[in-house]
């Protein structure tokens, strides 16, 4: 299971570099926050593909073509190109995840950026590593000496926005300063200690579920933004599902606990 991670994790990522920085096709999802290009499109037939290949009768859950149910233990979740808006405008801040569920627990988790070429890859209680080597242990700075990234996308739950400032207020008075990428770069950078942690409001099982069991193998936590561990149960509702998280050191999330 871990060489085909790896192996869709490259050649999806190989792949998105023959449309990275040229004209490019573009269809506005949900919002205005959310679009979908043809290289989204292409990165999911080959991660897709490759493990129908390989695990025919495992669940696949994409962030393209939905919920695919064999009523398996196990389902490989997928987001083919993390990071669209950035990779539609030519910023290299955009990668690929795949994550892999037993019984609705992440059990494997992988991210790579292609124009880096800069592979992570963690497995429950075996450590996280980036080609290769493992990531060093994070240490505990606190928040005032740390950078932090907060993400958002366009809303109109306006109370939840409302209370999403607030929080941004109190991160912005506290750190060192903020930066976002809103991509899984953020999380990443918390994985290697970049980032003292990032908060985003707005992310699907696909954007986290193999980012926070990176996090927690190097060290860190994620959580809900209401301190709560995050729960996946694999069903077909899941998909729409927004999770609401925040990751970072245990020091810095201990610390925001009380305004969240």
């Amino acid at each position: 299971m871990q060489s085909l991670l790896i192996s869709a994790l490259k050649v999806s990522g190989k792949r998105l570099l023959e449309y990275f920085n040229r004209p490019i096709k573009i269809q506005q999802k949900e919002s205005q926050s959310s679009i979908v290009t043809e290289a989204d499109i292409v990165s999911e037939k080959i991660i897709m593909t490759l493990i129908k290949e390989k695990f025919p009768s495992h669940n696949i859950i994409s962030e393209e073509s939905g919920f695919i149910n064999n009523n398996s233990e196990y389902t490989w979740i997928i987001d083919p190109l993390d990071g669209t808006s950035n990779f539609a405008c030519g910023i290299p801040w955009f990668g690929v995840l795949v994550s892999l569920l037993k019984n609705d627990i992440p059990v494997m988790g992988g991210a790579y950026l292609p124009v880096q070429d800069l592979l992570y890859f963690a497995e429950a209680g075996k450590g996280a590593f980036r080609n290769g080597e493992a990531l060093p242990p994070l240490k505990n700075k606190p928040l005032k000496d740390s950078l932090f990234a907060f993400c958002v996308d366009y809303t109109e739950d306006t109370e939840f926005l409302n209370r999403g400032m607030e929080i941004y207020k109190y991160i912005v008075k506290s750190s060192r300063n903020i930066r976002s990428t809103n991509s899984l770069i953020d999380f990443i950078y918390v994985a290697e200690g970049k980032f003292g942690g990032v908060l985003n409001l707005y992310t699907k099982v696909w954007d986290i579920s193999g980012l926070g069991l990176i996090i927690s193998e190097a060290g860190g936590i994620m959580k809900n933004i209401d301190g709560n561990d995050i729960q996946y149960s694999v069903r077909e509702e899941l998909i729409k599902e927004n999770f609401p998280v925040i990751a970072g050191s245990p020091e810095i999330i201990e610390s925001l606990k009380k305004i969240m």
